[in-house]
Formats: C-alpha cells, structure tokens, sequence
C-alpha cells in the first residue's frame, strides 16, 4: 500500500443504508478517490472484520465516514473503536448528525418497541410471547445479541465528531466536495457542518410572498401551484429551518422540504426553529388583535403530527431528546 495514500474507512450504523448508496452515487468521481485512498475498512462491499480494525494502530485510518445512528451495544462499540482508530471523524448524514427516522423511536422504550414488534402487531404469531434477549443458551453454547438501547443517541453523543455532512442522504455534490477537501488537505476546522450557510430557501426558486395562510393541507390533500412557495399555500416545508445543499431537489418537483439537511447556522434547534417560522404565517380567516386559546388550538389541531412533522430528522439532537422515561 503506496504510504502517500490516504486511508478510508465507511460504517454502517443505525440506518436505513442509503448513505451507502449515495457513496457510489458520485459516479465516475469514485475513481478520483480510488487514486488518492485506500479503503481500508467497509463492511458492506468488503470481507473486512472488526478484529481487523481492532488490530490497527490508534489513528491508523486518516478519515471515517460513519452513517447511522447509535441504537445499540455493538454501534457504540463500533463508533468508539472507530473514533480510536481514525484521525478524522465524519457524521455523514442525517442519522449520524441528527438521529434521523431511527430517532423517532426515542417517544417509545425498548420495553416498548419490543411489544409492538413481537407481541402486539397482527402479523405476528408469538404464543410463547417471546422477545430477543442478550444472551441465549443452545446445546452448541452460547449466543448473544447486542444490548438493544431505550434512546436512540447521534454519533456526537456517543463520541467526538471531527465534520458533518448532512443529508439522507447527503447530496452527491457534497460529497463530493468533501473528497475534493480531503484530498486537497482543505478541510475547514474541525467541528464544520460541510454544507452551504444559507437555508433550502435560499436555493427555492419558488416565489414568495408574505402572505398569511389560515389552513393546513397534508401533501395529499393539495394539488399546489407549480411556481408559488409552498408553505404559503398552506403545505409545512420545513425550508426556512434547513440548512441548504440539496438544490432544493424535492420543492422542484412539488414536494415539501422534510427537514434532512439539518438545522441552519445559529439555529440548532430545528424544531423550534420552524414552528416559529410556521407561526408567523399563521393566521385566521377573520384577524383579530389577539388569539384566544380556542383559536390556537384551532390553528394546532391542522398539524396531525407534530414530532414526525418538526422533528423527522433531529429528535435525539434537540432539546427535547426522548419522551421522559418511565421510573
């Protein structure tokens, strides 16, 4: 291995593998990293073992990109062994930055969530009602499992986190332009969110204009205008709280911004964020100087899914986290 080469490691966490996906998505550009790096350690398209990467040296692989959230005893694992191996530690998309869909299992325990699957759902036939465990003695010995998590954690929360790249994916072209940094030894300082500064809306090139809406439509309830902002037609896009990068792909074709780029520079509570923006637009067929509480609840009552709608992606980052475990 030529020692000029850099050295390049992929993990796949608590995810759903598109980050993989998009890596081979730069096309023709996976030469260029071939040239410059060897890939060192990636599960998913090399017969690589962990106590392969356990017999490295500290700080053997000059940059890991790690996906996923961190759902369990062997992800954490994983992440911290990773951390120790690598110089550079990348969260690369929206559930090793934010928690992303995965996170959304933070409003159940494991308690939970095991009934759901196991017990409880109509698909399921479990008469001796029984649940993944630990460990679990055959007459060939003993088989484990990793410990499954009550909280879903962000790969920061677990370990330090050198860069972000947003996304769910991440964009092709930033992914590209981290290669390009990386080969280039032009990465900005540690701690960086690899994306553009301005929000979604920035990049929309829908027309805006600041106009109050009294009614929330769900996607499918709305056929919307082609060229005018959708939030101002009453459709949530999570845009105005959105860090940028995507092109504002979905919005070009009448789909609202989810959320996946993760929260705008001096904002990081993305929720929060867009529920204020969400409020300011917000009004009643008839203004009045001041909303009652029934006009509140009213104007509420049109968002049917408030944690999926303001937190898709950035549950276990926020402030709320999780629903307050049971003592």
């Amino acid at each position: 291995m030529p020692k000029d080469k850099l050295k390049i490691a992929f993990y796949w966490a608590a995810s759903c593998g598109g980050c993989e996906i998009a890596v081979l998505d730069i096309n023709e550009r996976i030469l260029d990293v071939v040239s410059i790096a060897d890939i060192v350690f990636w599960p998913v398209a090399m017969d690589v073992k962990y106590k392969d990467v356990e017999g490295m040296p500290d700080k053997h692989i000059d940059v890991c990109f790690f996906n996923g959230s961190v759902r369990s005893e062997e992800q954490e694992h994983m992440a911290k062994l990773l951390r120790r191996k690598s110089k550079v530690l990348v969260a690369f998309g929206s559930c090793a930055q934010e928690g992303c869909i995965p996170g959304l299992a933070n409003l159940h325990d494991r308690k939970e969530i095991f009934a759901k699957v196991y017990l409880e759902s109509k698909s399921i036939s479990n008469p001796k009602g029984i649940v993944p465990k630990t460990r679990s003695e055959v007459k060939e010995g003993t088989l484990k499992l990793p410990e499954f998590y009550d909280t879903v954690k962000t790969l920061d929360q677990t370990v330090s986190v050198d860069y972000y790249l947003p996304g769910c994916p991440p964009p092709v072209k930033l992914i590209i332009n981290a290669v390009d940094a990386i080969a280039k030894n032009a990465l900005p300082p540690k701690g960086s969110v690899l994306a553009p500064l301005k929000s979604v809306c920035d990049e929309c090139p829908r027309k805006k204009e600041n106009k109050k809406i009294s009614r929330i439509y769900r996607v499918h309830e709305k056929t919307p205008e082609p060229e005018r902002c959708l939030l101002e037609q009453g459709i949530i896009c999570i845009g105005p709280a959105t860090r940028s990068g995507c092109g504002a792909q979905c919005l070009t074709v009448d789909m609202p911004c989810t959320g996946c780029g993760g929260p705008c520079p001096n904002s990081p509570e993305q929720g929060a964020a867009m529920m204020s923006a969400l409020a300011s637009i917000m009004g009643l067929e008839e203004e009045k100087d001041k909303y009652t509480d029934e006009d509140v609840e009213k104007l509420m009552s049109q968002i049917k899914d408030p944690v999926g709608t303001f937190y898709m992606y950035s549950l276990p980052s926020s402030i709320l986290r999780r629903k307050v475990m049971k003592q």
